[in-house]
């Protein structure tokens, strides 16, 4: 399901529904289905039943072969009804916006620019913002999304035909063509199946990370750039702004090697090049296709001197002026275009690893192409075609900005425990003392051994040092980032991010591993660091830490003089998954919300503001909501204009899959951001309240508390294992990422993601939900009439509590106890078995109360019609996956006869697979 599908996508006050014309979602949802019924038949006649609800067999006569094929046709039904959505919501938004306009539009920079121009904003305000504007969403590879490419181009051609079904110029004949060329798309997913044959590899999860380049975002982003140029000049026309790229992409495929053994040097070196030829290629295409388009002569146009002088520069410099003149004569454009395309294929060489002989014209970086194509918008906007300039040549100026030569900026990442281990063989190797052992972590003399070997030269030959291979890996790490710095794009990493950060020692230990590997700007290595150094704090107890923490950082003068070169600010990396894991939805929530507040503050006065790299994933529990709300809801000043966020797995696919979506989904993202700095500060429902931070607080303990006794509960990791599919989900092939960090099998080494996948494979959720109810009522208990007047004060002001109350009753919603004790029948203690589900049934039936009690619903969802209504489509086809996916469970754990096995296998994994897909998010 479409989790940024709003409630209402118009300003409040206008009638949504009145609003919206054409075929409804119902109508293309019954077509798809009907078309995919067809397929069925033709294929697998035995399945419709099934399908339709009319099967007369139980799920325990079902044959493991046919199982397989029911649960791919509810697989593709899923994506099906998710296509219909994201038609229906671009169909909405579009409806709106002709008969409202785009300022009527939530979510679009005209919203946004209208608002502050009627409050008063100034230009000059506008403009210091753009400039500190920075927002980059940043694709993983973590292992939540099990579309192949392949399958993902087929649903790409089912949307676009979708789309064309609803024109109404077609002739009766012309619409059944476009029917039958949906239903041979169908087919094709049905004949090619969507599990992957084998464990994706990095190299796999790379070029999947960037298909969705390739599709839609080198066009879109460019145009949402054009569209905030559009809102500027409408809300504000008699200013000139300058634009800088803001919007740009990051990655960690390739790059994070957190607990992932196959990212290497050489799998990093290898995702560096693809990235770059990505954009390179795509340059080259578009720019291709200007040159066919540019037959502008100099006599219809005339030349403006400063170009024709830029022109005979290129022409001689390019080695081939007289035979780009004959093949383009009297055509300046064109003739510079080619001189563009010639400098551009040498940078290609170079970028795949060729050599280039001596004076060979090429691009060291992408600035100046840009500059190029500036010179080109110049030229025709003297020559009075200024349309064309913009229209034409400015969006692939803009793409080049924005994409530069690495199409996204990489993020390197590795865990304290690796980097600490690392620097314990850099202190026997430093210090000499073989027979020794190195001072006790945490201790001053560690400390103090830090700051030494920080300050103290480089030897002559850092990479002679004698160091365990595992250690000069790391290392390596950073040495290949020092190289990549000074070949075709500078930018080609963006930072270094730490995972599981505890200390200051442990920044520091980050910060002589780039030493060590050369990042240091200075040939001595004792002045600054050129590789941002991000902390990542996960748990409650790290981001309870990480206010004193940061405090200490930048108070380093070493730290201060990077992060000053840096752009002057420092970046902290928040946890959602891992701190929801540790304490609970709302307790990682608040905690998660007071991080923020008390780091902007530290940044603030340590005179080094500090910006947030938000580690949201796609579920509920993983800091998954509604783009717009949740930044909305974000602590006053906590933005600023600096933004970035992790977009894991399904999440990619659904956002960025089909033009549209993508160009809407950043323009969310990116007006958000801009409402936010200019709001935030200013606005009631931010403010900080002293009696509504006290309650938060109480909320957040006390749904801590009963989290935690769950947890603690002996039993609880017997009953998780047996009533989930949580050890079949590390046989599906949908990341190369290991489900464990360091191969161990408690609770507390086990993944996040694993950790929410599989609590929603059985229809607990207990990660979206569990507390809630408990702290609600002793809440009230405790407070009575006044703590009843407070919670509903707080429901209707406070944006972080409503989201909160909102994301729940979402949950609640899928939580379904019958399904769920199917699941728990699996559990083969009795008593066990009995004992955590009574608990979670209690608190389930606390919870459903008192959110309903809050909220004013008579049941989960009520209130929430859009998501209500996308769920009305996918529950029952749910459950009926969830009822085939116990009984594979049970026969597959039961069965000892190996081809039997690989049977239930291969038709458990589709049912993981599905239920994933009928849900809208996975781990």
């Amino acid at each position: 399901m479409d989790e940024d599908v709003r409630e209402s996508d118009v300003v409040p006050g206008t009638d949504a529904a009145a609003l919206i014309g054409g075929t409804s979602p119902e109508d293309a949802a019954n077509i798809l289905f009907e078309l995919l019924l067809d397929v069925v038949r033709r294929h697998r006649p035995e399945v419709e039943p099934i399908l339709t609800g009319g099967a007369q067999k139980s799920v325990s006569e079902y044959s493991p072969d046919l199982l397989a094929r029911v649960l791919s046709a509810q697989g593709i039904w899923f994506q099906l009804l998710s296509l219909a959505d994201q038609n229906a919501a671009m169909r909405r938004r579009r409806h709106i916006e002709r008969k409202r306009g785009r300022d009527a539009l939530l979510g679009t920079f005209d919203h946004v620019l209208a608002e502050a121009r009627r409050a008063g904003v100034s230009p000059r305000e506008i403009e210091r913002l753009l400039q500190n504007l920075r927002i980059r969403p940043v694709i993983t590879a973590h292992p939540t999304e099990s579309k192949r490419v392949t399958v993902l181009e087929k649903y790409r051609r089912i949307y676009l035909l979708l789309r064309e079904l609803e024109g109404s110029r077609w002739t009766e004949r012309e619409r059944q063509t476009i029917l039958a060329d949906i239903r041979d798309q169908i087919e094709l997913v049905w004949m090619t199946g969507e599990l992957h044959l084998e464990k994706p590899t990095v190299e796999h999860e790379v070029l999947r990370g960037l298909h969705f380049f390739d599709e839609t975002l080198f066009e879109k982003a460019p145009e949402m750039m054009a569209l905030l140029e559009g809102a500027l000049k409408r809300n504000y026309p008699d200013e000139d702004f300058d634009l800088p790229p803001f919007f740009q992409f990051g990655s960690w495929i390739g790059g994070d090697r957190d607990g992932n053994p196959y990212v290497t040097t050489e799998v990093t070196g290898w995702a560096l090049r693809q990235n770059a030829l990505a954009s390179l290629r795509y340059y080259r295409e578009r720019l291709v296709a200007l040159a066919r388009a540019m037959s502008i002569t100099q006599r219809a146009l005339p030349v403006p001197e400063e170009f024709g002088r830029e022109l005979a520069r290129a022409l001689r410099a390019s080695g081939a002026e007289e035979a780009i003149a004959q093949r383009n004569p009297g055509e300046p454009y064109r003739q510079y275009l080619t001189c563009i395309l010639r400098k551009l294929d040498a940078t290609m060489r170079r970028a795949e690893g060729g050599e280039l002989d001596v004076g060979t014209p090429h691009y060291a970086n992408a600035d100046e192409l840009i500059q190029d194509l500036r010179r080109m918008e110049r030229a025709l906007t003297a020559a009075k075609a200024s349309t064309i300039a913009e229209d034409m040549v400015r969006p692939v100026r803009r793409a080049v900005e924005l994409f530069q030569f690495s199409t996204v900026r990489l993020d390197l990442r590795e865990n304290s425990t690796r980097t600490t281990q690392a620097l314990q063989a850099l202190w026997w190797a430093s210090e000499g003392h073989a027979d020794g052992e190195p001072p006790e972590l945490g201790s001053p003399e560690w400390r103090a051994w830090l700051l030494r070997a920080l300050a103290r030269p480089l030897p002559a030959d850092p990479a002679g040092v004698p160091l365990p291979q595992d250690v000069r890996d790391t290392i390596a790490m950073f040495t290949q980032a020092a190289e990549i710095r000074q070949g075709l794009d500078p930018d080609a990493y963006g930072s270094f991010i730490l995972s599981m950060t505890r200390s200051v020692d442990d920044i520091l230990g980050a910060y002589l591993l780039a030493k060590q590997g050369g990042l240091f700007l200075d040939a001595a290595g004792t002045e600054i660091c050129a590789l941002p150094i991000v902390p990542l704090f996960e748990t409650i107890d790290d981001l309870r830490a990480a206010p004193a923490i940061m405090r200490e950082t930048l108070a380093i003068p070493l730290i201060r003089r990077s992060t000053h070169w840096q752009g002057g600010l420092q970046e902290v990396m928040l946890g959602y998954s891992d701190s929801n894991k540790d304490g609970g939805f709302v307790a990682s929530n608040w905690e998660l919300a007071k991080a923020q507040t008390s780091l902007t503050q530290v940044g603030a006065r340590a005179g080094t503001p500090i910006s947030f790299f938000h580690g949201r994933g796609g579920s509920v529990s993983r800091g998954g909501a509604p783009t717009g709300r949740a930044i909305a809801a974000q602590p006053a000043g906590s933005i600023r204009g600096r933004f970035r966020v992790t977009e894991q797995g399904e999440v990619v696919s659904s956002k960025y899959a089909n033009k549209g979506t993508s160009l809407y989904q950043m323009e969310l993202l990116a007006s958000s951001v801009l409402q936010h700095a200019l709001k935030s500060e200013h606005e009631a429902a931010l403010k900080p309240s002293g009696e509504y931070d006290d309650a938060l607080e109480a909320l957040s303990g006390l749904s801590r508390v009963a989290y935690d006794r769950l947890l603690s509960n002996p039993d609880l990791v017997t009953y998780f294992q047996a009533a989930s599919p949580l050890e079949e989900i590390s046989l599906l092939n949908i990341g190369s990422r290991p489900a464990r960090r360091f191969g161990a099998s408690s609770l507390k080494d086990l993944r996040a993601i694993p950790w929410v996948f599989a609590w929603a494979q059985n229809r607990h959720m207990i990660t979206n939900w569990y507390g809630v109810g408990s702290a609600l009522r002793s809440f009230l208990d405790v407070r009575g009439p006044n703590g009843e007047r407070l919670l509903t004060e707080l429901f209707q002001r406070s944006r972080l509590f409503r989201l909160i109350v909102d994301e729940v009753e979402k949950a609640l919603a899928l939580v379904d106890l019958d399904i769920a004790h199917d699941y728990a029948s699996l559990v083969s203690d009795v008593a066990v078995r009995d004992a955590i589900f009574s608990l979670i049934r209690e608190e389930h039936a606390l919870t459903t109360e008192m959110v309903l009690k809050l909220s004013g619903s008579t049941f989960p969802g009520e209130r929430l019609n859009q998501f209500r209504a996308s769920l009305a489509n996918r529950l029952h086809t749910v459950n009926q996956v969830s009822r085939e996916q116990v009984e594979l469970l049970r026969r597959f754990r039961a069965s000892d006869n190996d081809d039997e096995r690989e049977k239930f296998k291969s038709a458990l994994l589709l049912s993981i697979n599905t239920v994933a897909a009928g849900l809208g998010a996975t781990g």
